[in-house]
């Protein structure tokens, strides 16, 4: 069986309907909280591949953080190694919940999503 890791902010309520999902499932994570274990560019640089998703849908636009540091006007101007260590510099500017496994990487809860991922393993 494949183990997944999770990366959520606990207080987040997304984050807590795709943990219960997660365990109404049966599933066995790795939980991380996105503050306290904030991922590394490299962690990032390797699940925005996997994910096959642009680097821009893995920032938080809803947040705070976003929206207090104008990311949306700066993104445009920012390679795509300045958008990562942006990322990795803060974690609340990660989209959340991130669901990883061996060959994908989910970002946000979409159950359908995470049903497909979980019964390919």
């Amino acid at each position: 069986m494949k183990k997944f890791i999770f990366i959520e902010y606990p207080k987040c309520s997304t984050c807590q309907k795709a943990k219960k999902f997660l365990e109404s499932h049966a599933i066995d994570f790795e939980d991380r909280h996105i503050l306290e274990e904030t991922p590394t560019a490299s962690e990032l640089k390797k699940w925005i591949v996997m994910s096959q998703k642009p680097i821009k849908s893995f920032f938080n636009t809803s947040g705070l953080v976003y929206k207090n540091q104008h990311i949306k006007e700066k993104l445009p101007l920012l390679s795509e190694e300045e958008q990562i260590n942006l990322l990795s510099q803060n974690g609340m500017l990660i989209k959340r919940p991130l669901l990883i496994s061996e060959c994908a990487v989910l970002v946000g809860f979409k159950p359908k999503e995470w049903a497909d991922l979980i019964d390919k393993r």
